[in-house]
């Protein structure tokens, strides 16, 4: 089984199909089950399978409660790009939650969250302001950096919980 559930991330078309299988699952409320798909994507580096988990182990759903895997997760999926992924970890830097809290962080997840979004664009840009103004000038100027350069890519795999 589980040979079968790698070559399947290793496919793109069969990814896909695993990732809408552990969507309708989650959706059910089947989170073991979406767990259980989810991870052999998200180890193969699917992004969305990533965020995905890291919404799992924030939520405590399907998974033990694990901010510091949420956000580890989350990390994994923000480096690649995923904006729901950055904005996430954005919230979770903001509110210490499974890392060091952290503004110029928050802020700069949030604000390159923002720059991906889609529909939900003003609701980010007014959690990405709120953040704002918890900053220095300085804090702004460094942030912005961030944002612009891409924060430094941490290792995701394997998560460690410090534990």
């Amino acid at each position: 089984m589980a040979a079968c559930l790698l070559f399947a991330a290793a496919d793109p078309a069969l990814a896909q199909d695993r990732l809408q299988i552990g969507v309708a699952a989650a959706r059910a409320h089947n989170y073991v089950k979406a767990a259980e798909i989810f991870l052999p994507l998200a180890t193969s580096g699917d992004p969305r399978a990533q965020a995905f988990l890291g919404f799992m182990y924030q939520r405590g759903q399907g998974v033990p409660q694990n901010w510091i895997v949420s956000a580890a997760w989350y990390r994994c999926s923000a480096n690649q790009g995923f904006a729901n992924a950055q904005y996430e970890l954005g919230l979770m830097y903001d509110k210490g939650h499974g890392v060091p809290q952290d503004y110029v962080l928050a802020y700069t997840w949030l604000n390159l969250a923002v720059a991906g979004a889609g529909p939900e664009r003003d609701h980010w840009v007014v959690v990405r302001d709120a953040v704002l103004s918890k900053l220095t000038l300085l804090q702004r100027q460094s942030a912005q950096l961030l944002a612009f350069t891409q924060p430094p890519a941490q290792p995701c795999l394997p998560i460690e919980t410090g534990l």
